[in-house]
């Protein structure tokens, strides 16, 4: 079931906001909508991609599964993302899995209906060019994080995306859980853990599912630092 607020987050998203309202209108009319449960999978490794997914609420990751049975998570959207556009355009198997991380809702897309309003319109095209390459950079600043940042930094910034309000102190809750957490950074649980403890002297304290945050400013100055100085202390 579609309501107003739903349809907004649809238009506000990286992959539509661009586009001229008659022709979202069109594709928001053509979608389908979706909700999940939290474990719930989305679609397979393998499966043929025919559209591509908005998230409205919640959150969803992509990950791949070893042949030694070790998941790797590859990325987690929430409100207002999309992804699936490059296989579905060329009606590619998805390379990796997707499942409900959360209770979420997302649209579905079909290609066709996409691929139809990019022929009609060059403009539109372009800008759905415009958002691949966003999401490009997305993965290119994920990169650098993991070769350039500590995990404490790496933590630090995932925690400042939370905060919200003029406030200097505030506490977040988690969004997900702590496995999946260290996933998304490329760590591992117990990595994650000793960044916890690491970001404790700069008031950061963690109860469970929320983290409490003493002083914004303070922690942004720590993941904004030179990673050399953590690492000269550790020699």
């Amino acid at each position: 079931m579609t309501n107003d607020k739903h349809k907004g987050i649809a238009r506000e998203s990286l992959l539509l906001k661009s586009l001229p309202a008659e022709y979202v209108d069109r594709l928001l009319a053509m979608s389908s909508w979706h909700s999940y449960d939290r474990g719930e999978t989305l679609f397979l490794h393998g499966e043929t991609a025919r559209s591509i997914h908005i998230v409205i609420s919640g959150w969803v990751k992509l990950f791949r599964v070893a042949p030694n049975g070790g998941e790797t998570v590859v990325s987690v959207f929430t409100r207002g993302e999309s992804f699936g556009e490059a296989v579905a355009f060329r009606s590619n198997k998805y390379p990796v899995s997707a499942e409900a991380v959360t209770a979420c809702e997302l649209i579905q897309i079909p290609t066709s209906a996409l691929l139809e309003t990019m022929r009609k319109d060059l403009d539109v095209s372009v800008s759905i060019l415009a958002s691949t390459f966003a999401h490009l950079h997305s993965l290119v600043d994920q990169l650098e994080q993991l070769k350039a940042q500590t995990g404490a930094q790496r933590v630090a910034e995932f925690l400042l995306e939370f905060c919200e309000g003029s406030a200097d102190s505030c506490v977040v809750t988690l969004p997900y859980d702590k496995v999946l957490i260290a996933g998304r950074l490329g760590m591992k649980p117990e990595s994650l853990s000793r960044a916890f403890a690491k970001l404790k002297p700069i008031g950061v304290t963690i109860n469970r599912n929320s983290a409490s945050i003493d002083s914004i400013e303070g922690l942004r100055e720590f993941a904004l630092s030179d990673p050399a100085n953590s690492w000269n202390k550790a020699l």
